[in-house]
């Protein structure tokens, strides 16, 4: 449903002057006069789609419920500046439980350097939800985009993939320092957040940019989080299924040319496993390679519907 729906606000709303990157990034961009811009984007958690409240410390819900926003800023390589937050509290407990999420996102938010400043609050019968609006600024390397791959760049992901659920996507840490130090000294082309799903996030890297993508399947960084997984349901699925679609690792796909993808991985200001996992092509599509072996992919990973 969110492709199609994204695709629709794309034909219904009209183009404006002041926004140089609208819907269908990780962030949108927005003019604001005298040569400045913000960067914007918004995201919704709830009980029961993105954490168990009764399985789980409501400081770590408050917590990525801002995390993932700030992953949204590093994929623009933007640095943070403010945010809003919305959240429906249920009614039993409603103020003890805001205090515990203000408790999550406060030491996160000093981290970054990000104010909380407003929002709104709403005590209903039923589940927690929380939106965070957050606005950043382009870092001085400018902004990053999913639109600007080309063939022969280099895939490049930050750390290792799958698994998220056995505790990652609660306690990620948004790559937000890395990115705008990357953009800095780096030519990126292309860049995204791997929050659905890593198929599924490179093949929207290559359908923006127009070109495809060739995946070393043996590259691939697997988290011991998608081992631990697939050992407990039995190898239904494999690790490196896992670390191909489990989707909320909240780690970068970027895009950039072979030597500067070099360069990047022996960086020594950097402190952030990076890999080489594949190239980007002229051919539309994903393929896999193993060995000899070439594989079409379907860009898995989590689909809202």
């Amino acid at each position: 449903m969110e492709q199609e729906w994204i695709a629709y606000l794309r034909r219904v709303i009209p183009p404006s002057d002041f926004v140089p990157v609208g819907i269908g990034d990780d962030a949108a961009v927005v003019d604001l006069g005298e040569h400045t811009r913000g960067v914007l984007a918004v995201d919704i958690v709830s009980d029961g789609v993105d954490f168990y409240l009764s399985e789980i410390d409501p400081a770590l819900a408050g917590r990525k419920a801002l995390a993932v926003n700030l992953s949204d800023l590093a994929a623009m390589a933007a640095r943070p500046l403010a945010a809003l937050v919305a959240v429906g509290l249920p009614r039993p407990r409603a103020r003890e439980l805001a205090e515990q999420l203000y408790a999550g996102m406060l030491p996160l938010a000093e981290k970054f350097g990000l104010s909380l400043v407003g929002g709104d609050t709403h005590v209903w019968d039923g589940p927690l939800f929380m939106a965070v609006t957050v606005l950043g600024v382009p870092g001085p390397g400018g902004i990053w985009r999913r639109t600007g791959a080309r063939p022969g760049d280099a895939i490049v992901v930050t750390g290792c993939f799958g698994g998220s659920i056995l505790g990652k996507h609660l306690s990620f840490e948004p790559r937000v320092r890395e990115a705008l130090y990357m953009a800095e000294h780096f030519a990126i082309h292309a860049a995204i957040d791997v929050s659905d799903g890593l198929l599924l996030d490179l093949h929207r890297v290559a359908e923006a940019s127009g070109v495809g993508a060739e995946v070393n399947l043996d590259r691939v960084p697997i988290d011991p989080a998608a081992h631990a997984l697939s050992a407990t349901s039995g190898g239904k699925k494999s690790p490196l299924e896992h670390a191909l679609s489990d989707g909320e690792d909240f780690e970068l796909i970027l895009a950039l040319p072979p030597d500067e993808a070099n360069r990047l991985l022996n960086d020594p200001n950097l402190d952030l496993p990076l890999t080489i996992i594949g190239r980007f092509t002229e051919e539309p599509g994903l393929v896999g390679r193993k060995g000899a072996e070439s594989i079409p992919l379907t860009p898995a990973g989590y689909i809202h519907r």
